[in-house]
């Protein structure tokens, strides 16, 4: 069967995630003691136990999510070996995974990078005063206008009818006190950080561009559709550099699922939490089939769904 990997990104999170799976899967086991091995830090036990606002932080959620991400997938691989992957993409944050899992670098070299990745920007969210908002039911056009009058940046094309800006407290709040004139029908301000996917990530995007370029990356097995410019990358050059740009540019989700739709694409494997990017999925085609992978129960009703 044809499969497509989409793995979740920053937000979805939460405590307990992945206990289960290495509690019963000696593949999942090992993949998180390999992530405390190499991280020096317990990592799965931020993950299985919390507080949730240590988990939420960016350093550590970012390689919580690929971790788990990875684990999901291995024990996935195991019990579903004649599954065929034809491409893979991750939201923001979960592009590193998908590269992971196409092979374009090895668990611990992603785990190293991601990790930096997730510092830098708290880094970056810590110095500066930034802030988020939801922009629900509106045109995209009349968004776009709206961040370039409030002098904000548009963070993700999440799905028709959802998009996020970003950017500086009082430019968001202009937004979001403007929303209305512009046909949107809700703006919501999310509780977050800082400003991700915005300008004010200048300073994680070029600390994180040294370390890709001291990176080596292979040809990905299955093309990875990047969040930049919501198309396939292969070379090491390009996969360096949207991997970088994507820390201040736009996550281009919506056009990223439509390509690979369009491509002839019907099935979809969620490997993260809390079923996100099925619900993203569902808002921009209906007839699409998502398959949701977190924990021990969705992973065999997965197996089964996909086994008869």
């Amino acid at each position: 069967m044809n499969v497509v990997y989409l793995f979740s990104g920053q937000g979805a999170q939460k405590v307990g995630m992945g206990q289960d799976l290495a509690a019963a899967y000696p593949v999942a086991a090992e993949l998180f003691s390999q992530a405390n091995s190499a991280l020096g830090w317990d990592l799965s036990k931020v993950m299985f136990e919390g507080p949730e606002d240590e988990l939420t932080r960016t350093s550590r959620c970012q390689p919580a999510l690929y971790l788990h991400g990875l684990a999901c997938l291995a024990v996935l691989k195991e019990k579903v070996p004649h599954l065929t992957p034809v491409a893979a993409a991750g939201l923001s944050l979960g592009e590193f995974t998908a590269h992971a899992a196409a092979g374009s670098l090895d668990f611990a070299s992603g785990l190293e990078l991601v990790a930096k990745r997730g510092s830098y920007m708290e880094d970056a969210c810590n110095s500066s005063a930034g802030s988020m908002a939801a922009m629900i039911g509106g045109d995209e056009s009349a968004v776009t206008e709206l961040a370039t009058e409030t002098d904000v940046d548009v963070a993700n094309f999440n799905a028709p009818g959802q998009i996020v800006l970003s950017g500086s407290e009082e430019g968001i709040d202009k937004a979001v006190a403007g929303a209305k004139e512009k046909g949107i029908r809700m703006a919501k301000k999310l509780k977050v950080a800082g400003a991700y996917h915005s300008r004010l990530m200048q300073p994680a995007q070029d600390k994180l561009a040294a370390e890709l370029a001291q990176t080596d990356f292979a040809t990905p097995a299955i093309p990875v559709i990047c969040n930049f410019r919501a198309e396939a990358v292969s070379s090491q050059e390009d996969i360096r550099e949207t991997l970088a740009n994507q820390v201040t540019g736009s996550v281009r989700w919506t056009a990223s699922m439509q390509k690979l739709i369009a491509e002839g694409n019907t099935t979809f494997i969620e490997l993260g939490p809390g079923k996100v990017l099925a619900g993203l999925m569902s808002r921009t085609d209906k007839a699409a089939k998502v398959i949701s992978i977190e924990d021990v129960a969705s992973l065999e009703a997965a197996i089964e769904t996909l086994t008869s």
